[in-house]
């Protein structure tokens, strides 16, 4: 079948990857791609927040299936007009996307099933929210209602910095995402990143995985997008794993179907959990990133027979067959991130890397001109690997990162630290 993928970044390539290699797989197109992906698929330039424009594409390129990488599209509603257009979609509607555009819907949401999640507030005023922080105790979680591109969330230490997250989020550091705050107690425990199939109805387990936020070794620096992940994610145990299903993810779904908005899709579940008991951080309506890579690299081509069996509503008869092995990325970005840092840098040494089922270098912000690759973004490669432990997986993965060419860039050293 003919499949076409909508994003840029690490996960479009690792769901680009995983596709190919399934053999049902006879022509793939990723719009608008990176480097890395036009290495092994075909790339499109295209405004992938414009519906009408991908149905377009995909009625002209002979389009039987699309998978929607980012966020940004599903809460535009790209899914729903591709699906008015007939075509077999994976990804949630928009309606279904307020789970990630809206901190303060997944909050309505958990209150209405008792899931169980962090104490909140939800602010439109800056003095209102304010005199919410000052009423309580530090450290406490400034969050921007919508969506920021993994950046909108400020964990503060002092209540005059919590103060100050409020102020910059209505003075417009995070754009409309911004307009509105939610307000959270600190949650203490470990955190995990959950991800679950669903198709409505149906809640398939697709696998755990752990990523690390901060920029700096020992999780010390601001948050970012993700600097690194592994999966799967010890503290996921079946007990933890179960209690997340039956507590979280299957109450807080049944509640999207009595509402008319079923939820399809990946649904990635962040975690906390402290002593066994799993609560809920937040919400995502795709794939985490770097996530994704290390999930991808470990499913394989059974990863285009799950999201196919969810996107067609047939979850009740598929199931995830997990290899009892390890996998882990390390995230390269570029010096500065995640501040201000400088495009363009060329990367070298990426020719010479192993590709095989046990490395593969994910491109995210990268770009190629006459012959040469450079960095466009901000995280701008994962370097992934597979192996039977997680060290033998790190110990992959760190011996690509050293092979590469880069000294503009920058990776942490620490990656699956909590787990070895």
């Amino acid at each position: 079948m003919n499949i076409l993928i909508l994003g840029s970044g690490g996960r479009e390539h690792a769901l680009a990857w995983a596709a190919l290699q399934n053999p049902k797989c006879d022509k793939l197109i990723v719009a608008p791609g990176n480097a890395g992906i036009a290495q092994i698929a075909e790339c499109a330039s295209l405004d992938i927040l414009d519906g009408g424009a991908v149905a377009e594409f995909a009625s002209e390129n002979a389009i039987d299936f699309v998978v929607v990488g980012p966020e940004a599209p599903l809460a535009a509603g790209v899914a729903d007009r591709l699906r008015e257009a007939g075509l077999s979609v994976f990804g949630p509607s928009a309606a279904a996307a307020r789970l990630e555009a809206s901190k303060s819907f997944t909050k309505e949401i958990c209150d209405a099933c008792n899931a169980p999640t962090a104490a909140y507030g939800h602010f439109t005023d800056a003095d209102a929210a304010k005199a919410h922080i000052r009423a309580g105790a530090a450290p406490v979680v400034v969050k921007a209602d919508g969506l920021a591109g993994g950046k909108g969330v400020i964990i503060a230490e002092t209540i005059d910095e919590a103060c100050a997250a409020v102020d910059d989020m209505f003075g417009g550091a995070f754009g409309g995402a911004g307009a509105e705050v939610v307000i959270e107690e600190f949650m203490t425990g470990e955190e995990a990143s959950f991800f679950v199939l669903v198709d409505g109805d149906t809640c398939l387990p697709l696998g755990t995985a752990q990523d690390h936020k901060r920029v700096g070794d020992g999780d010390t620096g601001p948050n970012t997008g993700g600097m690194g992940a592994y999966s799967p994610a010890p503290v996921m145990t079946d007990a933890v794993t179960q209690k997340a299903l039956d507590e979280i993810v299957r109450p807080c779904m049944a509640e999207m179907v009595k509402r008319g908005t079923p939820y399809q899709g990946v649904l990635f579940v962040g975690l906390m959990i402290e002593n066994g008991q799993p609560r809920l951080v937040e919400y995502n309506a795709r794939f985490g990133d770097p996530e994704c890579q290390v999930l991808m690299l470990r499913l394989g081509a059974q990863a285009l027979d799950l999201v196919q069996a969810c996107a067609e509503g047939r979850l009740d008869q598929a199931q995830v067959n997990w290899a009892d092995d390890h996998a882990l990325t390390v995230v390269l970005a570029a010096d500065g991130y995640p501040g201000d840092y400088v495009k363009g840098s060329e990367i070298k040494g990426l020719d010479k890397l192993p590709e095989d089922s046990f490395h593969v270098m994910f491109h995210a912000g990268t770009t190629e001109k006459d012959g040469k690759i450079t960095a466009t973004g901000g995280r701008v490669l994962a370097a992934t690997a597979r192996g039977a432990t997680l060290q033998e997986a790190r110990d992959r993965a760190y011996s690509m990162v050293d092979a590469v060419d880069w000294p503009e860039g920058f990776c942490r050293r620490d990656i699956g630290w909590r787990a070895l």
